[in-house]
């Protein structure tokens, strides 16, 4: 596969994600920010709430009954061990949103 080939076929997936990615959060996802406090206070997602990737084993009460749960942080490193430890724990709908910048974008593109 040439490079212009892998672009695209990347490009696909990654509207294919995005696209589920806002169905979910569309339908009431339960919007995580797994970065510090320190992070979440300089911006974050609107309606999401702040569990620290380093509290997220002892705060698991939070996600019990959630639906879908998207996780995300600075740039998707910590949601997708976040989004690993949740799945360890039996969370089977658990989104890895990435980086909250880009998801905050497809949040406020929601109608």
């Amino acid at each position: 596969m040439n490079d212009s080939m892998f672009g695209l076929f990347k490009d696909k997936l990654a509207d294919t994600e995005n696209d589920r990615l806002a169905d979910e959060i569309k339908n009431g996802a339960f919007l995580v920010d797994v970065r510090t406090p320190q992070e979440f206070s300089d911006g974050s997602v609107k309606n999401a709430v702040n569990i620290p990737l380093n509290e997220l084993e002892t705060s698991l009460h939070n996600f019990k009954g959630k639906g879908a749960i998207v996780v995300f942080c600075q740039s998707g490193n910590r949601s997708g061990s976040a989004k690993r430890i949740l799945e360890k724990h039996g969370f089977q709908q658990v989104f890895n949103g990435g980086g909250w910048r880009s998801l905050n974008k497809l949040v406020n593109s929601i109608k």
